[in-house]
């Protein structure tokens, strides 16, 4: 019997089997705490832990990874790109100090081709045992006509805990406190519209291979997104009371991040000289025929976190993280004083309020 649905380009069968094969893959991310399986209506978390909080507090992201999934796509290696949205969302909700509790995911597609819908669930899966957080539920939509066969876009969102009292934020900054950047992985999921346009106005192709890139310029922009979550969790739970504030540096690039979790009043000079821009980042401005300096407000240039620290943990804090696997270094000291000229610093940014930042030196090397 002909099937309406499928003559409109939707292919029930094709979603139901990137069911079956993400199935284990979701599954590993469960603990005692999710109740039923893959394929519910609603994904159920059992929250009866909460009652032990004197006051508990929900926290909660969402986000995708933007024009990076085109990259994805014309390369046809979908892997990454889960682990991407995993770090977009749940690395959100660790800036205010809270556990990620659990995700869902939201895929659209023009197309439903089941092993690669697998192997995007398969990366935010992964991401999600990385950071302890149970991806209890997701959607794989098909809209041909919307979308092109082999597009798809894909967003998730998070929600995790964390005690009154104990919430990280601009509240807890103090005069004098440090800066500590940790590092980045690479691009993160933030500025390739910038990325793409570069290459195209320079006739390069994702396929082509540059030795300054370590090989496929497509494969190198696919770089996963650094996971914060974990270690940073220990750090606050090792440095009781040191870990003032977090600034996951996403979209509005570096001072704009900073600046949304300082107080009102407060502001800092993030020394330029501390670190050196990762590869990545300087090839790309030199083919747009650019000073890196320019793309400070787009890419993390390598900086994919702060910390403000008390001033006394600064140094235990970035041995902590180093040995977490996290390089991390000190950029500059928070001032309270009144300061009259703010010219060319942020102040605030995302409609926050906030301190004032700007950027000061030159880059190493």
């Amino acid at each position: 019997m002909p099937n309406p649905y499928a003559e409109a380009g939707v292919d029930t069968a094709a979603g139901d089997l990137a069911v079956e094969l993400m199935k284990s893959a979701v599954a590993a991310t469960h603990n005692q705490s999710v109740l039923g399986g893959v394929g519910g209506f609603a994904g159920l978390y059992d929250v009866s832990f909460l009652k032990d909080f004197s006051r508990p507090l929900l926290a909660t992201s969402t986000d995708g990874v933007g024009t990076k999934v085109a990259i994805a796509q014309a390369i046809d290696k979908h892997d990454t790109i889960g682990q991407d949205l995993v770090g977009m969302v749940v690395d959100d909700i660790v800036v205010v100090g809270a556990k990620p509790l659990f995700m869902t995911d939201y895929i659209a597609c023009g197309r439903v081709v089941p092993a690669r819908i697998a192997d995007i669930v398969a990366g935010i899966a992964r991401g999600c045992s990385e950071t302890g957080t149970a991806l209890v539920g997701g959607e794989t939509a098909e809209h041909p006509g919307l979308l092109g066969p082999d597009d798809y876009d894909v967003a998730g969102a998070a929600v995790g805990a964390v005690e009154a009292g104990s919430q990280l934020g601009a509240h807890l900054v103090q005069d004098g406190d440090v800066v500590v950047a940790i590092a980045s992985s690479g691009l993160h999921s933030n500025g390739y519209s910038l990325v793409r346009h570069i290459l195209s106005s320079r006739g390069v192709a994702y396929t082509d291979s540059l030795p300054e890139l370590g090989g496929l310029v497509g494969e190198a922009l696919l770089e996963p997104t650094r996971l914060y979550t974990t270690p940073l969790l220990s750090l606050i739970e090792q440095h009781p009371g040191a870990v003032h504030a977090l600034s996951h540096v996403t979209g509005g690039g570096i001072a704009a991040n900073l600046a949304r979790v300082l107080p009102v009043g407060s502001w800092v000079e993030v020394d330029r000289s501390t670190w050196q821009p990762l590869p990545v980042f300087r090839v790309l401005a030199d083919m747009a025929g650019t000073p890196i300096e320019d793309t400070e407000g787009t890419w993390n240039l390598g900086i994919g976190m702060f910390a403000v620290v008390s001033a006394a943990a600064a140094s235990d804090v970035i041995a902590s993280l180093g040995a977490a696997g996290l390089p991390s270094w000190a950029v500059g000291s928070i001032s309270t004083s009144v300061r009259e000229d703010l010219a060319g610093f942020e102040q605030g940014a995302k409609g926050v309020d906030g301190g004032a930042v700007r950027l000061v030196g030159a880059y190493e090397g």
